[in-house]
């Protein structure tokens, strides 16, 4: 079921896309810190599914949403569809920090220049929504970018695709399910627990754990709560009142400050990943402008239309 957007909720829903997206560009620099201290990439996960259910729960407390989280657990259908979504996003989550801890940023961004391609299709496949010709421009600007990334691993690029499928599948589930931004996320959050903590405790029993032998490292741990949480609220909010054509442009934030992220941390940056880059930015840049230009000509036409006889 997706929400209408109006005047009062077209501004607020824009922003809280922008701002999941740019936060989850710069998250790469968390992971990185973690590594530093010496945390594995399953550990980075397991404290990410322990420690964001209290800042989920929080969420649904202050909207006063528990009333949903309940029926949500009466409703086998909605559950599952939720069981779903958790699943598809507790394998992004495990292969964006796999690959952002083994100095595989790079073709990680190059998974999330993947997913607004999926995401616009997708709109266009399942709920109707329209492209117009620069938007196609756009997309085949931005494929052609991708191919040649592609060619510049040298191999299929399976982070990638795992990365761009798992969150464009788990976009639609939330657009579709009948529940709130932060009921729903508090359910994922509530299934994912189990294993989070498990994980942990096996860590701490063998002596492998980093997360909880100093204060510093529990910090490093708990950091992962609300950086998990907050893109994530802000996602599913915007998510089902924004078309997915819009969210497959704003997205295209994240993975350029991701690659700005690789390159910083010195990942190789090869002639064939510049010029691919170069086709997928140009597709950005045609999106923007074309989106820019509807935008005023809508305003010009309402204004005018207001105009008295």
């Amino acid at each position: 079921m997706t929400t209408a957007t109006g005047p009062d909720q077209g501004r607020p829903a824009l922003l809280s896309a922008v701002g999941c997206y740019l936060l989850w560009g710069v998250m790469p620099l968390l992971f990185m810190g973690q590594a530093a201290q010496g945390f594995d990439a399953l550990e980075i996960l397991a404290h990410r599914a322990l420690w964001a259910v209290l800042v989920a729960g929080l969420l649904v407390w202050l909207a006063k949403q528990g009333g949903q989280v309940r029926a949500v657990f009466s409703s086998p259908r909605t559950l599952g569809w939720l069981t779903l979504s958790t699943a598809l996003i507790a394998i992004n989550w495990g292969v964006y920090v796999w690959a952002t801890t083994h100095h595989a940023t790079l073709e990680a961004s190059l998974g999330y220049y993947i997913n607004p391609l999926l995401n616009m299709v997708v709109g266009l496949w399942l709920f109707r929504e329209k492209i117009d010709r620069w938007g196609w421009v756009a997309i085949g600007l931005a494929a052609v970018g991708v191919m040649f990334q592609a060619l510049a691993l040298g191999r299929p690029p399976w982070i990638s695709l795992i990365l761009a499928f798992s969150f464009a599948s788990y976009g639609v589930i939330r657009k579709r399910v009948p529940i709130d931004a932060q009921a729903g996320l508090f359910v994922e959050c509530l299934l994912l627990v189990p294993f989070g903590l498990a994980w942990v405790l096996w860590l701490q029993h063998t002596g492998a754990g980093v997360g909880l032998d100093s204060p510093t490292h529990a910090l490093w741990a708990l950091a992962n709560g609300p950086a998990t949480v907050l893109p994530l609220a802000l996602f599913a909010w915007s998510a089902r009142r924004l078309p997915l054509s819009t969210i497959g442009f704003i997205q295209f934030l994240a993975p350029t400050l991701q690659f700005a992220v690789g390159v910083w941390a010195g990942e190789p940056l090869t002639a064939l990943r510049v010029a691919s880059f170069g086709f997928i930015w140009t597709g950005a840049a045609v999106f923007a402008a074309a989106a820019f230009l509807r935008r005023r000509a809508e305003r010009r036409a309402l204004a005018e239309s207001a105009e008295p006889a």
